[in-house]
C-alpha cells in the first residue's frame, strides 16, 4: 500500500508540473487573477482556534536570492526551461564543471561531501571553479523573534539560503551564528527545496546540526538527501497535514502545489497576534497569495477577525517582468486590508511599486548589504507585528 501511495504521489506530481510548464511571464498567472479567486470553493469556515501570541519580530537575514535575473533566466533557458530538474543546472553546490544541464547531485556532492559543514569556505571555493555564474547565489532567510503571552520569546529560522559564501557572511552578521551556537534558536523550516531557500543548509548546520528542522512532504530523494550530507544529526519533521501547530498562536500552512524545476510543495508560517489579528510570513508563496489568504480566511481563527500582517516574498514580478494581469492580484490583496506589508524577494521591485501606487501599507527599507530597492524591506531590515 505504501508503494502505491508513493507512486501515485509522483504521478500527481510529474502531471502537476508539466502542467505548470510555460514562460516565465505566465508562470502562475491563473494564481494572480480575480477570476481565480472568484472560483474558489465557497466552504463554511472552520474557525480553527490555534491560540495566541504576543508578538512576532522579523529580521531579514537575506532576501537578495540571485544577483543577476538575466544570468539565472538564461541559465534556466539554455537547460531546456522550467521543467529541468535543479540539481542538474550546474549551479553551486552542484556543479560539476559538465555544463550546461549536465550538473549531478552525486557527482559534484563526491566533491564536497567531506567538506561540508566544517569547512564552507573551500566547499564553495571548489564550487566556484566549476559552476556556472558562481557569483549570482545569494539567498532568502529570516529569523523570527515570536512573544508568547507569559512574555517568554522564542527564535525561528525560515529558509537557509543559498551560496554558501553569501549566507555565512548574512549569518554573522545579523548574530545569527552566535545564536546557533548557543541553541537559542528553536527550529528551522525550509519554505520549499528551490536552490536559494535549500541549498544554503549547511550553513545552518555549521552552528547547530541538531535544530528541530521542519519540510514539506513533497521533498526528492536529492533533497531528503542532501540534509543528511549537509550534516544534520537529527530527524528532520515532514508535514503531511494541511496544518501543524508548532506553539500557541504559531502554526505552519502546508500547500501542494508544483513549482519550476521539479519542485513540490511549500510551506508558509500563521500566527495570530492577540488583539490585532492574523500575521502571514511566506518564503515564496508559489501557492499564490489568494490560496494562502483564503484558506487562512476559512480554516483559522484570529483576533478581531482581520488580517493584520504580512512578510516575505509573494512571488509576483520576481524577475521584474510584469503582465497586466498581475494588476489583478494587486487590486485583489486590498480585499484583505492588511495593516502592514513587508514584502521583498521574489515579490519584485515593480510589484511593491504598484502596492505602494495603491496606497498600501507597505513597510519601506534601507536597501542596504546589496538589496537594490527601498521600496521594500531588505537585508538586515526588520519589522515587528
Amino acid at each position: 500500500m505504501k508503494d502505491t501511495n508513493m507512486n501515485r504521489r509522483d504521478f500527481v506530481k510529474g502531471v502537476a508540473t508539466g502542467v505548470c510548464a510555460g514562460a516565465f511571464a505566465s508562470m502562475g498567472l491563473y494564481s494572480y487573477t480575480q477570476s481565480a479567486y472568484d472560483r474558489l470553493p465557497k466552504t463554511e469556515r472552520k474557525f480553527q482556534d490555534f491560540g495566541a501570541v504576543r508578538s512576532v519580530k522579523v529580521v531579514n537575514i537575506s532576501e537578495t536570492s540571485w544577483f543577476s535575473n538575466a544570468d539565472l533566466i538564461g541559465d534556466i533557458h539554455a537547460a531546456g526551461g522550467l521543467l529541468v530538474n535543479q540539481y542538474t543546472l550546474n549551479w553551486a553546490p552542484f556543479a560539476n564543471g559538465r555544463g550546461t544541464a549536465q550538473g549531478s547531485y552525486d557527482s559534484a556532492m563526491a566533491t564536497i561531501k567531506d567538506l561540508i559543514p566544517h569547512d564552507l569556505e573551500k566547499a564553495w571555493e571548489l564550487q566556484r571553479k566549476v559552476a556556472l555564474h558562481p557569483d549570482n547565489p545569494g539567498g532568502f532567510s529570516c529569523l523570527l523573534i515570536v512573544e508568547a503571552l507569559d512574555g517568554t520569546k522564542h527564535n525561528f529560522l525560515l529558509d537557509s539560503g543559498w551560496s554558501y559564501e553569501w549566507m555565512d557572511k548574512s549569518f554573522k552578521r545579523e548574530g545569527i551564528d552566535k545564536m546557533l551556537e548557543a541553541r537559542e534558536i528553536e527550529g528551522l523550516f525550509i519554505s520549499h527545496e528551490h536552490w536559494d531557500h535549500f541549498w544554503g543548509l549547511p550553513v545552518t548546520m555549521k552552528y547547530d546540526n541538531r535544530i528541530p528542522m521542519y519540510i514539506h512532504d513533497g521533498f526528492y530523494k536529492e533533497g531528503l538527501q542532501y540534509i543528511k550530507d549537509s550534516g544534520y544529526k537529527g530527524t528532520p519533521f515532514i508535514q503531511k497535514e494541511p496544518m501543524h501547530q508548532i506553539m500557541p498562536g504559531m502554526a505552519v500552512l502546508k500547500f501542494d502545489v508544483p513549482i519550476i524545476n521539479r519542485v513540490f510543495g511549500e510551506t508558509s508560517l500563521a500566527f495570530n497576534v492577540k488583539d490585532k489579528g492574523l500575521v502571514l510570513v511566506s518564503g515564496c508563496c508559489h501557492q499564490g497569495l489568494l490560496q494562502m489568504t483564503d484558506y487562512a480566511y476559512t480554516d483559522l481563527k484570529y483576533d478581531n477577525d482581520r488580517f493584520y500582517g504580512l512578510y516575505g516574498g509573494l512571488h509576483i514580478s520576481p524577475f521584474e517582468d510584469w503582465d497586466p494581469k498581475y494588476d489583478d492580484l494587486v487590486i485583489s490583496l486590498g480585499k484583505w486590508n492588511f495593516e502592514h506589508i513587508g514584502c521583498n524577494h521574489c515579490t519584485g521591485h515593480l510589484t511593491a511599486k504598484k502596492f505602494i501606487e495603491r496606497g498600501y501599507p507597505v513597510v519601506r527599507g534601507t536597501a542596504r548589504y546589496r538589496s537594490s530597492s527601498k521600496d521594500y524591506l531588505g537585508n538586515g531590515d526588520t519589522i515587528t507585528f
